[in-house]
């Protein structure tokens, strides 16, 4: 009788099968029941561009992973998605196709979620949100407004880019970097417009020591916000202008150089600008201040720019000496940053110093390194020293000078310590249109009116033209305008500006655990039984402005009594970029210089164009350098299970990982190999071996195996997620498996289903299919992450390696529990023991207890 065909391996068909019973059986679904501890596993969400790309591949398979794992090792789980929606990208291609922003982004959405449920993630899809949804910006804007009642957000005069063609606001990313608008071509000006800001600084050293909280974030991430933050302490010095009843005050975390001032320098901006201006230097002035308003932020600060600027004729008095000192305006001094003055102190500081030899400026050292030090210099000496030419502080050393000179200015009222900030607060206000509308009303009687709880969301309107053209899209429809006052009834205007999207990603985390609650916010019991995440998968990018924004949020709510915890993200992992093979043309610049992959021939790698060589390397996936790999292409070839073993198997999470097709075809060729292990023995008749309690020795190796591979996958995925390591030993249990000779025993059957039960979280199509095939009816997925036995990793035989004047000469099995006289006498008594030590004096015996016995002849 022939025995029946045993089915192959076609991941198409197993990975639709078992997507779509997964679904039926609600696997994916987040539990209510709170008998088992929590686990919150959780991706950065994605933005709806229309098509997925290997890092959201990547990202998503590392969060999958996890979240299966935990499910297994009796965790409830929460693992959920949602699409940060908002954003210039969707108005770009509104103006650009003649399509509305929603009904742009809604395809995008419908199509990136197709895409992620072809990948099998486990996801929850019921708490599925869109922040471009009413349901979400409604309590966007409800968020908006506990800051304004807590006093955290406020308007004041800033300075923006403004295209004089589009009569609009750019973003700094609009500008290009010859400072024109990225869709007009104008040159860009500076202009003061009254905007809206999030006091993120109140909240600045909270932010900066709980860094010490989050021992599960990297070193590096937490380091960039600290920079980010930039907390220094120092003296806040008023210098009174000379004629006035005014004062400049500058910030310095260098009191200590007071002595040496030769200038104070204003930002073009600064209102004191006009005040301290003199006729004389009046239209010069101005001229200087048009010039710099055409110029970006980044060009004014870059380091490698000269630093320009001009006197306005004015002095002030340092109020240590009392002597008069210039004033000047420089474009590398930004009204924004700290007062918007800064004293000049060209000895002590390298910009100064520069700055003072192009202008010709007095230059006075005030510290020198020891006492009697030459006090002429080549370059600024910016290090700690002895303080000279400093009146009564002449002989102190640095350190204690600023404290003393810190203490002078305060008893003397021209001064005083502070604790300053690098962060500035956040400005939150955009001029567009695909935006969370900001839920205030302007009323000429009543001031700044917020919208009434009942009356939100603030919805965007839909009859709305989009150009690209003439300021905030919204501030030209009169019917959105134009409204009464909520509080008086008085004809009133609504706000036009919407909100920063980085503001819809700082809370969405906190829905997901009571995403369809309509009544509220979230129910508070549910956000502190989940939160925080105990897991959060995303890029580097985001180390600073979505993590710091997200922590910002996290305590602000926090203190609105709306949950119990203090940090958003109890541990985080910044996955590595994904690298395509990438073609470069050294002799061409731009963009032009990247060759797509698709024209170039692999074996001889020449510009299609010119004919000259190319340059071969490893660069981050992109549409410029036509080195993207398509997930769909990779899905289609070799199945979804293959292509998650190789993201995970080619290198750690936290590493970038090279595409290679030959590593990618590697992966499949071991699942069919597990397939083929794994039908083999299903198929096979089954004549079980009575079990007398003795196992035989090749039992006994591959018991062992087994547990070795639970033991060490067990610690690759339960802290660190080293996957890659983990497939290792996956492999080495199939090897241990496939080289068995004990194919009736039990211990044979429990090694098939622990490498199945592993197997699966790592490729789950072909884990639950190959399940089901050893005759199980429940879902792999359901199965409890198998646990070692530590007995079965201790070994009754090892291997003694026997050596003659300490060359190996051959080895034996022994009893693993010998002592040192038992293992010499094995050595001595056996065959190679025998032949090379007959007739022999042995003057000495070295055992190494487990390893060797090493014989010294005399």
């Amino acid at each position: 009788m022939e025995s029946p065909q045993k089915p192959s391996y076609q991941p198409a068909a197993i990975e639709e099968k078992w997507q779509k019973t997964w679904l039926e059986l609600g696997l994916d679904k987040t539990p209510q029941d709170q008998n088992k501890p929590k686990f919150y596993a959780l991706s950065m969400f994605p933005y709806p561009s229309g098509s997925l790309h290997m890092g959201h591949v990547r990202n998503y398979t590392i969060t999958d992973v996890i979240a299966r794992l935990k499910r297994m090792q009796g965790y409830r789980v929460l693992h959920p998605m949602g699409w940060d929606a908002f954003g210039l990208p969707a108005e770009n291609a509104a103006i650009d196709r003649g399509v509305p922003p929603a009904k742009w982004t809604y395809q995008n959405i419908a199509q990136m979620r197709q895409q992620l449920q072809r990948l099998g993630l486990s996801l929850d899809w019921e708490t599925e949100l869109a922040t471009c949804s009413p349901d979400y910006y409604k309590w966007t804007q409800w968020i908006f407004l506990q800051f304004l009642q807590a006093g955290l957000a406020y308007q004041r005069e800033a300075a923006v880019n403004w295209d004089p063609i589009d009569q609009t606001v750019l973003a700094n990313e609009q500008v290009d970097n010859e400072g024109r608008s990225w869709r007009s071509g104008a040159i860009v000006e500076r202009k003061l417009l009254r905007q809206w800001f999030f006091k993120i600084t109140d909240y600045a050293e909270e932010l900066l020591n709980d860094l010490d909280k989050l021992t599960g974030w990297p070193e590096r991430v937490k380091l960039m916000q600290a920079n980010w933050i930039g907390k220094s302490t120092g003296a806040y010095l008023e210098f009174p202008i000379v004629g006035l009843d005014e004062k400049i005050g500058v910030y310095t975390t260098r009191p200590d150089t007071i002595y040496g001032v030769s200038y104070v320098v204003l930002a073009p901006e600064h209102p004191l600008t006009q005040v301290i201006t003199t006729s004389e230097q009046k239209a010069a002035v101005e001229a200087f201040i048009k010039e710099v308003s055409n110029q970006s932020e980044l060009e004014r600060t870059a380091e490698d720019k000269p630093k320009r600027g001009i006197p306005t004729g004015g002095k002030v008095v340092n109020p240590f000496t009392g002597e008069e000192v210039p004033v000047w305006i420089a474009d590398y001094v930004l009204y924004e940053y700290g007062t918007g003055a800064v004293m000049g102190v060209p000895a002590h500081d390298i910009r100064d110093f520069k700055f003072a030899k192009e202008q010709n400026l007095a230059i006075k050292v005030v510290i020198v390194p020891e006492i009697g030090a030459e006090e002429t210099l080549k370059s600024a000496y910016t290090e700690a020293g002895i303080l000279v030419n400093s009146g009564d502080f002449n002989g102190m050393n640095s350190v204690d000078a600023k404290k003393a000179i810190i203490e002078f200015a305060e008893k003397q009222n021209f001064g005083k310590l502070r604790i300053q900030y690098r962060l500035r607060d956040w400005l939150i206000s955009r001029q567009r249109y695909w935006g969370a509308p900001i839920p205030v009303i302007h009323c000429p009687e009543c001031g700044i009116v917020p919208v009434p709880d009942k009356d939100l969301p603030v919805q965007l309107p839909e009859d709305i033209e989009l150009s690209g053209r003439g300021g905030s899209p919204l501030a030209q429809l009169e019917s959105w305008v134009n409204v009464p006052c909520p509080t008086c009834g008085t004809p009133a205007k609504r706000e036009t500006d919407t909100m920063d999207t980085f503001i819809d990603s700082s809370w969405y985390f906190l829905r997901y655990p009571d995403a369809k609650n309509e009544e509220k916010i979230f129910n508070s019991n549910k956000v502190n039984d989940w939160m925080p995440v105990d897991q959060y998968v995303g890029g580097i990018e985001h180390a600073i402005l979505h993590l710091l924004y997200s922590r910002f949020f996290t305590k602000v709510l926090r203190d609105r009594g709306l949950f119990n915890f203090d940090e958003p993200f109890q541990k985080l992992l910044t996955q590595g970029m994904v690298q395509g093979l990438t073609y470069m043309n050294p002799n061409k610049g731009g963009k032009d210089k990247w060759i797509p992959s698709n024209l170039v021939d692999a074996n001889n790698p020449v510009d299609p164009q010119t004919g000259e060589p190319l340059q071969r390397l490893y660069a981050t996936m992109s549409k410029s350098k036509g080195n993207g790999v398509a997930p769909e292409d990779v899905i289609n070839k070799y199945g979804i299970d293959t292509a998650r073993m190789f993201i995970l198997f080619k290198a750690p999470p936290e590493k970038d990982l090279e595409w290679d097709e030959a590593d990618v075809e590697g992966q499949f060729r071991f699942l069919n190999r597990v397939w083929r292990l794994v039908t083999d023995y299903a198929a096979s008749p089954k004549q079980r071996t009575t079990d007398n309690g003795q196992l035989t020795k090749a039992e006994k190796d591959l018991r062992r195996a087994i547990h070795i591979a639970i033991q060490a996958i067990t610690e690759d995925v339960v802290d660190e997620y080293q996957f890659n390591t983990a497939i290792s030993e996956l492999m080495k249990l199939s090897n241990a498996l496939t080289d068995a000779d004990c194919h009736n025993s039990p211990i044979y059957a429990e090694g098939i289903l622990t490498l199945v039960i592993m197997l699966a979280p790592f490729a789950p199509h072909i884990g639950d299919e190959l399940w089901q095939l050893l005759g199980n009816k429940n879902s792999v997925h359901t199965q409890t992450w198998p646990s070692f036995d530590p007995a079965a990793l201790i070994a009754d035989e090892i291997t003694l390696v026997i050596q003659i004047m300490g060359k190996t000469r051959g080895a034996i099995q022994v009893p693993s529990q010998s002592d040192k006289a038992e293992l010499e006498k094995y050595a001595r008594e056996s065959e190679v023991g025998q032949r090379y030590l007959e007739g022999k004096e042995v003057k000495k015996a070295i055992v190494v207890p487990g390893k060797l016995v090493n014989f010294v002849l005399g």
